[in-house]
């Protein structure tokens, strides 16, 4: 029997107080039922005694406390799953927009999911290529892993997400793969531009798109990457799917959960934002992984803009304790017209190593990948030297070098956005790369390689 309450007694902003409530539970849902026949949605934040402290997500301007009333459902926000929901855009809040019927669900699920077992837990081991050669190449994405996206504003943060949705797959393996995207409170023209994206290609025959835009209430942008995961979580352990979730921008749900927190009076923690923001993005990013038994998984990169550019800014701070690597832009190449402009030196991905060599890309795969960081770095530094003492100052080698790191970024990195490279090509090319440097400076490749690949 669902309980009806005619005490509401304030409202301030967002937030509204009834009291005289009893067996109400924190994030139950609740339905404010209007004179004029209008019903507006919220949920418990707080219960202290017989009071509840409701969130609304349409917010309360002109509504009528003396005339409304509140219903507590008993449950939590859920989402209704089943194979139908692929091909389909829906709202942050579950809700279809594409004009297509409503999904008839085969289970409803919880959006806030259940924890997986740490023990439970199977290894991310399996390479997935995602087209792009300073990520495939040199920081590779691997089955089950969390390796978030650190971008600044202006990037092109935006059409590297469209890219990676659309040509990543699982290699060697006959498993479906499914892309589940979620837009956290972005503008009107990138929705569309995912949309269409999505529909131009065909990748979304594959793919579920959650959108939720700037002008969503604040509530709905903090539910939308756990409707998102929900929908993961059903592809991945009930359909056996490969599943990559892919969700921008991580940077406005935590600005969102920082104007919830403030509304609540809550003691802020550094830059104004929750004490409780680690634990809160620990909730989301660790739903990601492969499970022991379970054929399907989950990987994710989750995408988020650095606020004044700023790495040691608690959101992208506390995303690389949680995650395992990220993928750095730079402004610097982008202003150089390199797409994507991957800055491939403090790049990282953690399980790299787990995923590439013989059996799952090439078995000069590790060896190439050292000496091209190595070689990278050290014609940087021969740049940054011509720059300060002229080139004259540098010795015949150091130039090779220099002219290597220009050739890398104007071919290896600067792919553009529809160019989807094999993990063969991408291998390939770095080695047409170091030929351009003496073969006694490859000291990172084993020679039998050297002899296979370099001497041809």
């Amino acid at each position: 029997m669902l309980k009806e309450y005619r005490s509401i007694k304030e409202i301030v902003g967002p937030l509204m107080l009834v009291s005289g409530v009893s067996g109400v539970k924190y994030d139950e849902l609740v339905e404010i039922h209007e004179e004029g026949g209008q019903i507006r949605r919220g949920k418990v934040l707080e219960v202290n005694g017989d009071k509840a402290l409701v969130q609304l997500f349409e917010g309360s301007a002109g509504l009528q406390i003396s005339s409304a009333k509140a219903r507590f459902l008993g449950k939590g926000i859920e989402l209704s799953c089943s194979d139908d929901m692929l091909g389909r855009v829906f709202d942050g809040m579950g809700r279809p927009i594409d004009g297509g019927p409503e999904i008839i669900p085969e289970k409803r699920y919880n959006i806030n999911g259940q924890p997986i077992n740490p023990v439970a837990r199977d290894y991310p081991n399996e390479f997935i290529q995602t087209g792009i050669s300073a990520i495939d190449g040199l920081n590779t994405l691997v089955r089950g892993q969390k390796l978030p996206v650190f971008s600044a504003s202006g990037l092109p943060h935006a059409q590297l997400a469209a890219q990676i949705a659309r040509q990543a797959r699982v290699l060697n393996s006959d498993r479906k793969f499914a892309v589940v995207f979620a837009a956290v409170g972005i503008t009107f023209e990138e929705a569309d531009f995912f949309i269409s994206d999505f529909r131009k290609t065909g990748a979304i025959d594959r793919a579920v798109l959650f959108m939720n835009l700037a002008n969503d209430p604040a509530i709905e942008r903090i539910a939308t990457p756990r409707m998102a995961l929900t929908a993961a979580e059903y592809l991945a352990f009930e359909r056996d799917m490969h599943v990559l979730v892919i969700i921008t921008d991580i940077t406005n749900y935590a600005e969102a959960l920082r104007e919830v927190s403030a509304a609540r009076k809550e003691v802020p923690g550094r830059r104004g934002y929750p004490g409780y923001l680690y634990t809160d993005l620990a909730t989301i990013y660790e739903r990601a992984g492969r499970i022991r038994g379970k054929d399907g998984s989950i990987t994710m990169i989750p995408i988020l803009t650095m606020p004044e550019d700023d790495k040691t800014h608690p959101i992208p701070d506390l995303t690389g304790y949680i995650t395992e690597g990220q993928i750095i832009l730079s402004r610097q190449l982008n202003k150089m017209g390199v797409n994507p402009p991957i800055d491939v030196l403090p790049s990282l991905s953690r399980l790299k190593d787990k995923g590439i060599g013989k059996g799952k890309t090439r078995k000069d795969h590790a060896d190439t990948m050292n000496q091209l960081f190595a070689a990278y770095a050290r014609g940087k530094e021969a740049k940054e030297l011509a720059a300060i003492l002229g080139d004259a100052a540098l010795s015949e080698t150091d130039r090779k070098f220099a002219g290597f790191a220009e050739q890398f970024e104007r071919v290896y990195v600067n792919q553009g956005f529809t160019t989807n490279r094999t993990i063969e090509e991408t291998l390939d090319l770095g080695w047409s790369l170091l030929k351009l440097l003496p073969r006694g400076e490859l000291k990172r490749i084993r020679d039998e390689y050297l002899e296979e690949y370099f001497d041809k």
